[in-house]
């Protein structure tokens, strides 16, 4: 009896060996289970990461922004308007231009020597300024229009940054027209001294 005893005790143990590496084959399954999965979020965080920096180095490769672009585009607005409203230099060197003329000018010098001396270099000068204003307010905008030829010919120009140049353009040219027709005395010349 006592052997069968001993039999049935080993075959209970050899039982609970078997019932235990089961547990622990499943326990290890389940830890796999869970290491794959945590290492599957893992490697989903990576791939996004990598994703993401691959994009900003895409992005980066692609070229600028346009930023300089859109800069040089309002800058040329900016010109072309201060060639038409005038500007401070302008108005400086006039007044300059006046005072050199009351200097020159003598006493005895006829009307009309005085109004050209005193007034008319001087409206000459603004003119001048304008006309030079109205000029890099042209350049500035036909070199951002162009710019992209150069740079980035793949890469399409912002819309906003086109209109923005052709608006420069557009300024520094109906300025520099007026600038020319003010300093040849075509527009606004001085009156006749009779």
């Amino acid at each position: 009896m006592e052997t069968k005893t001993d039999e049935t005790a080993a075959e209970d143990a050899r039982t609970e060996d078997a019932a235990t590496e089961e547990a622990v084959t499943e326990d290890g399954t389940a830890r796999a289970a869970a290491t794959e999965d945590a290492s599957g979020a893992d490697a989903d965080a990576d791939a996004d990461a990598d994703a993401d920096a691959d994009a900003k180095t895409d992005a980066e490769a692609a070229g600028p922004s346009g930023v300089g672009q859109g800069a040089g585009a309002v800058v040329s607005v900016a010109l072309g308007i201060v060639s038409l409203t005038g500007n401070w230099v302008g108005t400086v060197a006039a007044a300059r231009e006046t005072l050199v003329g009351q200097l020159r000018t003598s006493s005895t010098a006829s009307v009309s020597q005085q109004v050209k001396e005193v007034y008319g270099d001087a409206w000459h000068t603004t003119a001048l300024w304008a006309g030079l204003f109205a000029l890099v307010a042209l350049v500035t905008g036909a070199v951002v229009l162009v710019r992209p030829a150069f740079g980035a010919p793949g890469r399409p120009q912002a819309p906003w940054i086109k209109s923005v140049a052709w608006a420069g353009v557009a300024l520094g040219v109906i300025g520099l027209l007026l600038a020319v027709l003010k300093y040849s005395d075509a527009l606004l010349g001085l009156p006749p001294a009779s």
